[in-house]
């Protein structure tokens, strides 16, 4: 069974930075686009930022500037560098991969989510 895991959330101060990290773990064949999206509370889900295998990369917004996406293929790893952070980032932050599980076979695969909270 193919699951990504996320860490890094936690409790830091407007200003402050934190580094979230996603890996998937399992049997798969690749992974092809990886992202972030977060969800805060009464609001849906929204798109964070996305890179390609290839690494290019795209930003919402509101993060440009401010976050940093990246991957280590080799270790099947997505991370989220962000900076300068503000209470309106707090939110659930999930991972996203769009795994080929075989040949055949490509899944889009969500993590467990991780709480960040931007609060004095």
């Amino acid at each position: 069974q193919v699951q990504l895991v996320e860490s890094g959330g936690g409790l830091v101060q407007p200003g402050g930075s934190l580094r979230l990290s996603c890996a998937a773990s399992g049997s798969f064949v690749s992974i092809n686009a990886m992202g972030w999206y977060r969800e805060a509370p009464g609001k849906h889900r929204e798109p964070v930022a996305t890179i390609t295998s290839s690494g290019s990369t795209n930003y919402a917004d509101s993060v440009k500037g401010r976050f940093t996406i990246s991957r280590d293929n080799a270790k099947n790893t997505v991370f989220l560098q962000m900076n300068s952070l503000k209470p309106e980032d707090t939110a659930v932050y999930y991972c996203n991969g769009e795994v080929r599980l075989t040949r055949n076979n490509l899944r889009d695969l969500w993590g467990q989510g991780t709480q960040v909270t931007v609060s004095s």
